[in-house]
């Protein structure tokens, strides 16, 4: 069962912070990774003990010189391991240059087309109002084809789906995640919820 600290200095007020912190569902909507949030044990504008789902831990407020300090404590129940790095055996073997080279055919160069010069149209030059107050050439009206209608193709028979048992999703949460939700939780709080400058 690790223990998770974040710390961070916040320019808010200690009671601004513990108005946030001392609420259960204020307080989960900020650690809902933990899962339910409850509050266990309060010391007024210094610190909020709280379980969850997968974790339980603590917030401490200390007022701190142009702020307030903020420790967040988490200690996970239910830990889960991140994805074991593949073995030896189950690892690609190491390739070299050379025998990538053998299954490359040799590269053969072919004769360069040499394209034929069109003859240039001889055209009238314009002048400047001539070019400003040109028109455009109307289009020729098109014939309308009716082109047939395609034959519909036939539905393909639907294949059989074959699904795998799914492993039960696993209960807990990884240290790394844990981690985040902790830094994040300190980013949200330290945040500004008002407009700066604005009344009402």
């Amino acid at each position: 069962m690790p223990d998770l600290t974040a710390k961070r200095t916040l320019v808010k007020s200690a009671p601004e912070l513990w108005d946030e912190l001392s609420e259960a569902e204020r307080l989960g909507k900020h650690l809902e990774a933990f899962g339910d949030i409850k509050i266990t044990k309060l010391e007024p504008e210094h610190t909020v003990a709280w379980e969850g789902e997968h974790a339980s831990g603590t917030v401490s407020i200390e007022p701190s010189g142009w702020g307030t300090k903020v420790t967040l404590t988490a200690e996970l129940d239910d830990v889960l391991e991140p994805d074991p790095e593949p073995s030896a055996a189950e690892a690609p073997a190491e390739v070299s240059v050379a025998d990538i080279a053998e299954d490359i055919p040799p590269y053969e160069e072919e004769p360069l087309a040499v394209a034929e010069a069109e003859p240039e149209a001889t055209t009238t030059r314009r002048g400047f109002w001539s070019w400003l107050f040109r028109r455009e050439p109307r289009p020729e009206p098109e014939e309308a084809v009716a082109e047939p209608e395609p034959e519909p193709e036939p539905e393909p028979e639907p294949e059989p789906v074959i699904t795998a048992a799914e492993p039960e999703p696993a209960t807990g949460i990884a240290a790394a995640e844990a981690r985040a939700v902790l830094d994040e939780t300190l980013e949200a709080l330290g945040a500004a919820h008002h407009r700066p400058f604005s009344r009402g």
